[in-house]
């Protein structure tokens, strides 16, 4: 029997622990940052639009309940500008590791590309990835009191014996109670003269006063006003009815099938975060978003919960885009 010099064997011994260690080192440095995300540091939800905004106290009602859903700081950050495309180019550059993700409304996803064709800076659907559709709200049709209609079908015809004579108000060229509004004179046949605001609280002063004859409007701005007799409302923008808005029919169930112009909230990530994150998000969005709490805190804001997947909102999004890029395209309207 041969004995093996000691030095020997414990120089092998010695090389086997520095291999395994080696490996183990080199294991450890090959697992992405993300593999057991999220880590002991904070989730960045931006939101492009400035705090007490719609979107942003709709995202902060989120926040509590996902940070404790995963265990984690969540911190709202209002990154705001042109529109909310500053906030949404910032996500869309960001690095794709779960911890910078956007909250945001339609506009920078579907309306944008094609009004800022020279200055966008980003592509929504090669840049973010979806996560989900939070919410959706229609727009309401109003009018003041001294236009003398009380139904869809008088304005319509008011407006046709009146060509270019009344007014209607919007937020600005290009945004949604604008297009909304040239889609739908091209579909009821009548000429509408545009006056811009600088949002819809002064819309609503300036019909209340009868210095513009309608708008388009976002239910929370209009309805109180409704519910005081300020203003009348004459159909709102969904497919469908909507339970927190009784008793105002669609436009679509008013002589203009098809007719849709939504609001809607979603949550997106840069486009090569893992689709295992995207997968965590979604399902735990979804749960909250499907509870009765957040349900009732949106239903009070006019918005009613989805928690879609990732592909539905991406769906969305290419349908929203096809709609509006034919409105906008017919317009010639260009932002750059």
């Amino acid at each position: 029997m041969t004995l093996m010099h000691p030095a020997p064997m414990l120089a092998r011994q010695l090389a086997r622990t520095l291999l395994q260690a080696l490996t183990a080192t080199l294991l450890i440095a090959a697992t992405p940052a993300w593999a057991d995300w999220p880590q002991d540091r904070p989730i960045h939800l931006i939101v492009p639009f400035p705090a007490g905004s719609s979107p942003d106290l709709l995202a902060r009602t989120l926040v509590d309940p996902l940070s404790t859903a995963l265990s984690q700081t969540i911190v709202v950050e209002n990154r705001v500008g042109a529109g909310g495309n500053i906030g949404t180019r910032y996500v869309a550059h960001a690095a794709g590791d779960g911890y910078t993700l956007l909250y945001t409304i339609n506009g920078p996803l579907v309306t944008a590309p094609t009004l800022y064709k020279k200055t966008l800076g980003y592509d929504p659907m090669t840049d973010l990835a979806p996560v989900t559709l939070v919410a959706t709200s229609p727009n309401v049709l109003v009018v003041n009191n001294k236009v003398g209609v009380d139904t869809l079908s008088a304005f319509v015809d008011k407006a046709k014996s009146q060509p270019g004579k009344l007014n209607y108000g919007s937020v600005g060229a290009g945004s949604a109670s604008h297009l909304a509004m040239e889609m739908f004179e091209e579909r009821a046949g009548i000429d509408l003269m545009q006056v811009p605001y600088p949002g819809f609280p002064q819309i609503a002063t300036a019909i209340i006063a009868g210095d513009i004859q309608a708008a388009f409007m976002v239910p929370a701005i209009a309805m109180p006003q409704v519910r005081d007799g300020r203003m009348r409302a004459l159909g709102i923008t969904s497919a469908q009815a909507v339970a927190s808005l009784p008793g105002i029919a669609p436009l679509s169930a008013q002589g203009y099938p098809g007719f849709e112009a939504i609001s809607w909230n979603a949550i997106l990530a840069p486009a090569d975060t893992p689709a295992s994150v995207i997968k965590t998000l979604q399902q735990t969005l979804a749960t909250i978003i499907h509870s009765d709490d957040i349900g009732k805190k949106f239903d009070a804001q006019y918005f009613s919960a989805v928690g879609s997947t990732p592909a539905e909102l991406r769906t969305l999004m290419q349908e929203e885009r096809r709609r509006w890029d034919a409105v906008i395209e017919r317009l010639q309207l260009s932002l750059d």
